[in-house]
């Protein structure tokens, strides 16, 4: 069967995919806390980011920032996850939309884009997309900060993406300042997981 013929709920580039996940409480993606090399970041960052969180689930880190004073959109295409944000984040200075992160457009210009679960969730035919979009959102300048699941896994979500994969998507508009391994992975990334950042040039 190809995968356009396949229910909806059952393909990972549309929107009930993911709702039924997050209706039956099956996030494994979702560590319920703000990762370590994202807190190192911010405090790293003193100064203020508009920052977009596209794919946001539950939004913890949109918390994190809101409390920095960094103005943050919380974005997914799921009404389910954005429900659940919306309840986490009540009373966050927090701008959580439901929309597709390919038609978004912010209302004004972003300096970061923060990664987590995101790039993994799509389909591998999304990953060129993804690569035009997130240069074209950031100026010169802008940070794409993150982590990303660098494993020859080839089933997913999660999908896994090589070094070589990742070069070819951002090296073409960005130049890469961070690299490591991350040491607090949750179960469904252990072992796979860098936190990276990117400046776009």
């Amino acid at each position: 069967m190809d995968s356009n013929e396949k229910p909806s709920h059952q393909r990972p580039e549309h929107p009930d995919f993911w709702c039924k996940r997050f209706q039956a409480g099956q996030t494994p993606w979702d560590a319920g806390c703000v990762p370590e090399d994202f807190a190192r970041f911010v405090a790293a960052h003193p100064q203020p980011r508009t920052t977009l969180i596209p794919g946001c689930g539950n939004g913890w880190e949109a918390a994190t920032l809101a409390a920095h004073g960094w103005p943050v959109t919380a974005l997914d295409f799921s009404p389910a996850a954005v429900e659940q944000a919306r309840q986490v984040l009540a009373g966050q200075a927090v701008d959580v939309v439901c929309a597709d992160f390919f038609t978004w457009q912010p209302t004004q210009p972003l300096a970061l884009i923060y990664e987590r679960a995101f790039l993994c969730a799509l389909p591998r035919k999304l990953w060129p997309d993804w690569g035009h979009r997130v240069a074209e959102l950031l100026p010169a300048g802008g940070l794409l900060a993150g982590y990303f699941f660098v494993s020859p896994q080839l089933k997913g979500p999660p999908f896994g993406i090589t070094d070589e994969q990742l070069d070819t998507l951002l090296l073409p508009h960005f130049q890469r300042l961070e690299d490591r391994p991350v040491t607090d992975s949750i179960p469904v990334f252990a072992g796979h997981e860098r936190w990276q950042v990117w400046q776009r040039r």
